[in-house]
């Protein structure tokens, strides 16, 4: 065993029941929980940016793209399914996926009620399995559900949990939509489920229906579809995928990023990176303030030892690794013990949903838990290559006893 080390685990072994044995304990608890903060706040933190985004992204994908028109927004131009779109989507390796939609402004009616909604027209390339987390009644639009079926498209829709509230409705109801042109033209709707996101702009007066049933109501053929949605493999590619296609789209489509469409959602979560940024620095300077003076305490502890050292030769240099040893290995414990409290109570979170939200201010009713093992690898580095830099400035100090006076020192 070198040296530095055998007197390092002497100290460490001799320090039971001494005032050092205490503040050691408070070093590896500041450490600990410092470590343990930053692996929680970065589980939460990535936890509500991908709840947000994945409910952003039911109703509205990374990238809209539609034929420009005038007017209002949700009667959409049609577009023809085999065209310029579709022919370029193929040849950008950064696209996941995507599929056709339309969009048609309505008012559903009741004995009793009335509300204006906006009906979204999906196909059989719609993604439902991302959807179905949210729904909490009924079922999912069935087309094969031949009792449904009515001039070739399904008369199943499905509402938000909001609507069915105001409207009074329940899964399996019958519901009239006029839709809002010249003239109306009334359809009778059958409420096949019910969904809740928590996000209002979304619960309010969104519906999910055929998109047969759009194309019916526009005048257009089954070969027409009101926009396409495009999600990317990599959401971070956005901007990047983004000028791809400005760049290769033939003019007179609109391309639309899903952070133009939501920006104050979005904007929210950058501002929660950066408050998070602050947070976690704060705790980490906190953490490196105390790790120097629990050494300080440490050194000044043991200045007769050192006095006797550099008495029988030993340098410098060899004395304060002796104290860095002690500190790191105060570090290993607050790093262990740390990562242990951080994950198991994560994962409680995790499993139980023990710590509620209010879904009208967070869009989610309980604080949600993302597992990313690198980001958490990450925060450990971080913390090492930090504290254990930081360790090195009280050792100075060792330089500056003189033999003598150290051999003499009273503590």
């Amino acid at each position: 065993m070198q040296f530095p080390s055998f007197i390092a685990k002497r100290i460490r072994h001799n320090e039971a029941g001494s005032f050092s044995a205490t503040v050691s304990r408070i070093g590896v608890a500041s450490i600990a929980i410092g470590v343990a903060v930053g692996i929680i706040a970065f589980a939460v933190l990535l936890g509500f940016k991908q709840t947000i985004q994945q409910k952003i992204f039911l109703f509205s994908a990374h990238i809209n793209v539609n034929a420009f028109s005038q007017g209002n927004t949700y009667e959409e131009a049609p577009l023809p399914v085999k065209n310029a779109v579709s022919e370029i989507l193929p040849t950008i390796p950064e696209i996941a996926r995507w599929q056709a939609v339309a969009h048609k402004s309505g008012i559903l009616k009741t004995p009793d009620e009335i509300k204006g909604v906006i009906l979204k027209g999906v196909g059989k390339d719609y993604d439902w399995k991302t959807f179905k987390p949210n729904l909490r009644e009924g079922k999912l639009i069935d087309r094969t559900d031949s009792s449904s079926i009515k001039y070739g498209y399904s008369s199943q829709i499905l509402i938000s949990r909001k609507v069915a509230t105001q409207m009074r409705l329940k899964t399996g109801d019958d519901v009239i939509m006029y839709s809002l042109q010249n003239p109306p033209r009334p359809r009778k709707l059958v409420v096949a489920g019910i969904y809740e996101t928590e996000m209002e702009e979304f619960d309010n007066n969104l519906i999910i229906g055929d998109i047969g049933l759009v194309q019916r109501l526009n005048g257009w053929g089954a070969d027409s579809v009101g926009t396409y949605e495009i999600y990317l493999k990599d959401f971070h590619n956005l901007d990047l995928v983004t000028h791809k296609l400005r760049r290769e789209l033939p003019p007179g489509l609109f391309l639309q990023k899903v952070t133009s469409l939501f920006p104050q959602i979005f904007d929210w979560l950058v501002l929660l990176d950066r408050n998070t940024a602050v947070f976690l620095v704060l705790i980490l300077f906190v953490a490196c303030f105390n790790m120097i003076s629990i050494l300080l305490v440490i050194i000044m502890e043991r200045t007769p030892l050192i006095g006797l050292l550099k008495t029988l030769g030993s340098p410098n240099r060899q004395i304060r690794m002796i104290f860095f040893q002690v500190g790191l290995d105060m570090l290993r414990k607050g790093i262990i013990i740390g990562n242990v409290a951080a994950l198991l109570l994560c994962w409680l979170q995790y499993q139980f949903k023990l710590i509620p939200l209010d879904p009208v201010n967070y869009y989610m009713d309980t604080v949600p838990i993302v597992f990313d093992w690198g980001i958490f690898a990450m925060v450990n580095v971080v913390a090492v290559m930090i504290t254990a830099a930081i360790l090195l400035i009280p050792t100075l100090i060792i330089t500056r006893i003189q033999p003598i006076k150290a051999l003499l020192f009273k503590k």
